[in-house]
């Protein structure tokens, strides 16, 4: 039986951020591809200083696979997606043409959407953020105006980051982009990442009890 990879993640975080934890990436692709995964964790306080000989900016997640360690989701995803052709077509063209989507999503679209997400929760807005954003958001919904997936016309791994990127509640109710919403909403929908993101909350939510405990303690 093929050992588990193992996925690093915080052992706690508030409630805001449930559900859009990256490792959360790293769950829905191994449950898309049946690849087994076990849970690791490193604590939430400390969590920027507590884990650099993993991770040199002290983030999450990694990955680790036999002697292999990874950190960036989006490296982390294409290792796992090179295991499975459920994630990424096995044919040159299909491949090259999902690792371009993939790219996409985290360097054209999650680029931008960040910056933008984080300065609507310091309530500021600085309009060329909010235009760019607007254009991004505007080039990509033509492109799902004319396909169902991003690639070979089947979901892969580049949907997966594509539609992460794109189901933040502050993007979805930010202009009308009914291609965009459909693709979202389709994607979500996946057995795979109902079950990741459930496991994930449920993960929180029972450390939730643990820190209640050692506070009350």
């Amino acid at each position: 039986m093929t050992d588990p990879v193992t996925i690093w993640t915080l052992d706690w975080v508030p409630e805001g951020p449930r559900g859009f934890v990256r490792d959360l990436r790293l769950r829905w692709a191994c449950e898309e591809a049946g690849i087994p995964y076990r849970i690791a964790t490193v604590p939430f306080d400390g969590r920027e200083t507590n884990h650099l000989d993993r991770q040199p900016f002290g983030q999450v997640p990694m990955l680790e696979d036999g002697e292999i360690r990874l950190f960036e989701s989006g490296a982390c995803l294409l290792h796992l997606a090179r295991k499975s052709e459920a994630l990424l077509p096995r044919d040159p063209a299909g491949e090259a043409e999902c690792v371009q989507w993939l790219m996409a999503a985290l360097n054209t679209i999650e680029m931008v959407t960040m910056p933008w997400v984080v300065l609507q929760w310091s309530e500021q807005d600085i309009p060329a953020i909010s235009d760019w954003m607007d254009r991004r958001l505007a080039q990509m919904e033509a492109v799902l105006a004319t396909r169902e997936w991003l690639v070979a016309g089947r979901f892969t791994v580049a949907d997966l980051v594509m539609a992460d990127v794109l189901r933040l509640d502050m993007l979805r109710g930010r202009g009308d982009r009914p291609a965009s919403e459909a693709y979202v909403d389709r994607i979500l929908a996946r057995p795979a990442f109902r079950k990741a993101h459930a496991e994930q909350i449920a993960q929180f939510e029972t450390a939730d009890a643990a820190r209640k405990e050692s506070n009350d303690g």
